[in-house]
């Protein structure tokens, strides 16, 4: 019989289970981590003191280093591309650069060789601005529920989009420390004024505000969910320090003296003390990134710090810039070369990643790349794929959840094991494109007809045996292409057929060069040209060598302080026409015919400007008015 007192007793029981469970929903993890891309500009592989192998650093990372002590520290992690823009593009999109025709800065202009007659060849055309064509990341973000910020660098694009139209809610994009000093770098130093924008702080590092914004975001969105791009110019060009105490201190730890011109620097190796002083402001910035989410209650889960819940991935958007006119800057050695070249100096970056469920301490040779980011952060944060994406990258997080030493964790969108990544660099004076499968590295220079290039490099960069990777060649120093050619061959064969399939542009041949160039004299000729509307029509007269293709390069703000052009096909006709449509609003446009053997002809020609763009709308306003003035 159940009598009141027993009814009591069981109620009381229910209400305080009820209590208790009621306690843990409230204290269990928030669903929805928050997550922080800490995408530094320029940091070389081995600016990072815990990345220290053969010669030791004078760099001091202590932060940086210790952010790698918690989480997974990559000895493999590589950038998408060899330059920024096209970097911080394929981790916005996930689509590789070669995909979305977004492979180097300053984009948007026609083809052209760097000098008219001093260049054999001239990088394709390729896109101004990060492609809209697919859902960003933080648009992805944004329709789960996120809110998305972004502080710092942009350079994604001449005019449009700017970081609201690729789904941030909140941008700053102040430079902060990072803005030329004048009238040289010796001046302008940070003091203890109230009134100075970049006052000292009680531990003598310059005021950031590029930080100070990233810092602002996370305070005022704390409470929710949030994404944060934190894009710090640290430590791109101009190379130089606000704090004049750091200088003197890497001058004395380094034992070198300050130049006589300011702007220069012909130290060699990582003796450069303005650049040495960077290095260490970026680890205090973002050190005290850390600490904050270290030191600040999560408002979303009641008794633990924010860092609990937050996802880091930190690395670079390339690899680092190794010099510029007057100046050593650093030195990425082993690897070979840096910034603006393919090679192991220009696309190895640190990488870091920290945050729920992944083991602290651990090192892993696995190849990553920063296309993975954006599959990564879905799973983490449980986003859906947007409907039609297709990634170049793969998802991270079981690897990191489970073994981030296990290569066969890492698969590609077909569900096979990932042992390849590639770059495609057909631009500046690289012209380059190269694939790592495995052990690996293949690089297949495209101006092979140069004696200093060979047209194929094949590299052993490890070996691996027992499952662990023993370092052979990371320096690219031995060439084995000659004694292992079938495996060259091979290579190259999947690296053709990976870039036929994203259909990626290729270097063209300068006609104009002035020394010889097979089939040079064949190029054919543009004879004459007609407009009926947008229809234009032009005759040409071929001089030995077939024509394989034509492209229209046409602008909508032809004359604009940001001209930006597009590429489309033009149709070839039977009886040596080309034929094509221009797009409502053109304002300038060009023609380009490509022969058989990849010359390349612009008619009207188009040259090199002084700051390195093309800009026909300057040269020839129209193909008519070129015409007029003949």
């Amino acid at each position: 019989m159940i009598t009141i007192k027993k009814i009591a007793f069981f109620s009381a029981v229910l209400i305080s289970g009820c209590t208790t469970v009621h306690e843990e929903v409230v204290h269990q993890r928030p669903e929805k981590p928050n997550i922080i891309l800490l995408l530094t500009d320029d940091l070389g592989w081995q600016d990072v003191k815990i990345y220290d192998i053969d010669e030791p650093s004078p760099f001091e990372t202590p932060n940086i280093d210790a952010l790698a002590s918690k989480g997974t520290m990559f000895w493999q992690g590589y950038s998408p591309a060899p330059s920024c823009a096209p970097s911080r593009g394929a981790i916005m999109t996930g689509a590789h650069p070669a995909r979305t025709q977004y492979t180097h800065v300053i984009g948007g202009t026609p083809p052209a060789p760097f000098h008219k007659t001093a260049h054999r060849m001239m990088p394709p055309w390729y896109s101004g601005r990060v492609s809209t064509d697919y859902v960003s990341l933080p648009q992805a973000l944004k329709n789960n529920g996120y809110t998305t910020g972004h502080s710092g660098k942009w350079h994604m694009a001449r005019t449009y989009p700017e970081p609201e139209d690729l789904g941030f809610d909140w941008t700053r994009t102040n430079q902060g420390t990072t803005r030329r000093m004048k009238p040289h770098r010796l001046t302008g130093f940070a003091t203890n004024n109230p009134k100075d924008p970049y006052r000292l702080d009680e531990n003598g590092f310059a005021t950031h505000q590029l930080s100070e914004d990233a810092l602002t975001f996370v305070r005022e969105n704390k409470a929710d969910p949030f994404f944060l791009y934190y894009a710090t110019k640290l430590v791109h060009a101009p190379i130089h320090t606000r704090s004049e105490r750091l200088l003197n201190k890497y001058v004395k730890k380094m034992g070198v003296e300050l130049p006589e011109n300011p702007q220069e620097w012909k130290g060699e190796g990582q003796t450069n003390p303005f650049y040495a002083a960077m290095v260490e402001e970026l680890d205090y910035y973002v050190g005290q990134m850390f600490d904050y989410l270290d030191n600040t209650e999560d408002p979303r889960w009641p008794g633990h710090k924010l860092s609990e819940n937050t996802y880091i991935i930190f690395t670079s958007d390339n690899g680092g810039m190794e010099n510029m006119p007057g100046e050593k800057i650093a030195e990425n050695y082993p690897l070979d070369r840096g910034k603006i070249s393919a090679m192991e100096g220009g696309t190895r970056v640190p990488l870091i990643i920290v945050g729920p469920g992944i083991k602290a301490g651990v090192q892993t040779d696995v190849m990553a790349s920063g296309l993975d980011f954006y599959p990564t952060i879905l799973s983490w944060t449980n986003t859906p794929k947007p409907t039609g994406s297709q990634f170049d990258g793969s998802d991270l997080s079981k690897l990191l959840a489970t073994d981030a030493t296990d290569p066969q964790l890492v698969k590609q969108q077909d569900g096979q094991v990932r042992d390849t990544l590639l770059w495609h660099f057909p631009n500046a004076l690289a012209l380059e494109s190269t694939i790592r499968i495995g052990d690996y590295k293949l690089v297949r220079n495209y101006d092979h007809l140069d004696p200093k290039n060979d047209e194929l490099e094949l590299y052993q960069l490890y070996k691996t045996e027992g499952g662990k990777q023993i370092r052979v060649d990371i320096e690219e120093a031995n060439n084995l292409a000659t004694k292992m050619p079938d495996k060259a061959q091979a290579m190259n064969a999947k690296l053709t057929e990976k870039l036929e399939a994203m259909d990626a542009s290729y270097p063209y041949y300068n006609p104009h060069y002035s020394d010889s160039l097979p089939n040079k004299e064949a190029v054919p000729t543009v004879l004459s040209h007609q407009r009926n509307g947008n229809v234009v029509e032009y005759r040409y007269q071929e001089n030995g060598a077939k024509l394989a293709r034509a492209q229209l390069m046409y602008t909508l703000n032809g004359g604009a302080k940001k001209e930006e052009w597009f590429r489309m096909p033009a149709q070839v006709l039977p009886g040596n026409k080309v034929t094509v449509t221009l797009p409502e609003g053109t304002t300038h446009y060009l023609i380009n015919l490509i022969d058989e053997n990849n010359f390349l002809v612009s008619y009207p020609y188009v040259k090199k400007s002084s700051r390195g763009n093309n800009l026909p709308s300057k040269v020839a306003p129209s193909v008519e008015e070129n015409l007029k003035k003949k």
